[in-house]
């Protein structure tokens, strides 16, 4: 009983990530106009499944992070501007990764308790390839849909993507550029000025694999 009570919650991590690998296998057309962040997930380090369409109508500030890296030093600015925009709508989301220099935690469960000591007040992902063919879907919205920014594949850790309320990928910072310059803010500020697009009902989507939906979710808890 006790190996089990161990063992559950990084069984159901492993279920959600290969969850995630499951769903890249069928993310080969993501150049398909009416795709939206809203079409996408994250796995989170508990293993639940989350949908980014909860994040509906809000701005979104996607950035791939890594405890180990140089870049790490902007966690604070990153902290300060959820923390400042926060009531405008604005939800930075991280996403770890290994793929960039190995300059992550190796052990998902480490990856997690560090992020929590930070304190960062935004959330942030369970670890995840964004590299490659068993990169998450999202990834390659980012980098490759019609409307995102140019810059084509992620080459570093620390990239930084603004979406705006649509759910479009509309402006993309490399990771030397710090996000606690007022030049960032001032970019940050006309996405978050633009008004809150029509609230219209979402026609079904007809790339629902390129994430596990809520029963791949109640799978991953059970």
């Amino acid at each position: 009983m006790l190996m089990r009570a161990v063992f559950r919650p990084f069984s159901c991590l492993l279920l959600a990530l290969s969850l995630h690998s499951f769903a890249a296998a069928f993310a080969s057309n993501t150049n398909d106009a009416a795709l939206t962040a809203w079409d996408f997930s994250v796995v989170m380090p508990g293993g639940q499944v989350q949908p980014l369409s909860a994040y509906r109508g809000k701005v979104l500030l996607i950035v791939n992070l890594a405890s180990q890296s140089i870049y790490a030093s902007q966690l604070p600015a990153l902290s300060q501007l959820q923390k400042t925009y926060a009531a405008k709508g604005l939800v930075v989301l991280g996403i770890p990764s290994a793929d960039f220099g190995h300059e992550e935690l190796s052990d998902p469960a480490a990856v997690a308790v560090w992020y929590a000591k930070q304190n960062l007040g935004f959330p942030v992902a369970a670890p995840a390839t964004l590299t490659g063919v068993h990169a998450i879907p999202l990834v390659d919205f980012l980098t490759h849909s019609p409307k995102a920014p140019s810059g084509g594949p992620i080459r570093w850790n620390f990239t930084k993507f603004i979406l705006d309320r649509s759910g479009h990928p509309v402006l993309r910072f490399e990771a030397p550029d710090d996000p606690a310059t007022p030049d960032f803010a001032v970019q940050l500020e006309k996405i978050l000025d633009q008004p809150l697009p029509d609230q219209q009902p979402a026609a079904p989507s007809t790339h629902a694999t390129h994430h596990p939906g809520p029963n791949a979710a109640r799978a991953a808890k059970s």
